[in-house]
């Protein structure tokens, strides 16, 4: 099953822990959340730099 950065990003937002992410997908890895955060922050430092 995959799961998207914009999945893990959503399940964050709505509250979810990140140990309840891991349960319930249980490929995942807290190293794989980490990504997702990083990449999020790496896209809004982009957008932020083409909006400027």
């Amino acid at each position: 099953m995959r799961i998207t950065v914009y999945d893990v990003l959503d399940y964050l937002a709505s509250d979810m822990t990140e140990e309840e992410i891991l349960r319930t997908f249980p490929d995942l890895t807290h190293e794989d959340i980490r990504a997702c955060l990083a990449f999020a922050a790496d896209r809004e430092r982009k957008l932020f730099m083409v909006a400027a």
